[in-house]
């Protein structure tokens, strides 16, 4: 697979009608997956190797970014949803890859600028059910 453009991961969030829409520009994108084990080792375990339990523990995504809104009203549904505590679906898009969606809350959002450049904001965004993913 060839390299992808950094700029061209979206993060978008459900308007509650089934429509998608991107809140931002991201500038900086993190995905992360895991899945928690459940140790199965016994007495009876061979050699006393480690066993663990298949489909058992559980999953979890996080999604973390840094960048820019595109307008006020994106910057208004962000902060609307981390202060209702809202788990709206999202979708996490990556060119030549696949989606990611599913209900997220957001754990953190913060806003930084610099005197001489744009007002930024950072947010991280932990799943809140069941995450699907569709390759491109």
């Amino acid at each position: 697979m060839a390299g992808q453009k950094g700029r061209d991961v979206l993060i978008r969030i459900s308007d509650g009608a089934g429509e998608f829409e991107t809140l931002a520009g991201i500038r900086t994108t993190r995905f992360e997956l895991s899945a928690s084990r459940v140790d199965a080792t016994s007495a009876d375990s061979a050699a006393a190797w480690r066993e663990l339990m298949t489909a058992a523990g559980t999953k979890s995504a996080r999604i973390s970014g840094a960048g820019v809104f595109k307008d006020a009203a994106s910057d208004l549904r962000m902060r609307s949803v981390f202060f209702g505590a809202e788990t709206p679906d999202w979708q996490f898009v990556v060119p030549d890859f696949g989606t990611l969606e599913g209900p997220f809350m957001i754990s953190a959002l913060s806003w930084s600028g610099r005197h001489d450049g744009e007002a930024e904001f950072a947010v991280t965004l932990e799943s809140a059910g069941q995450v699907t993913f569709a390759a491109a």
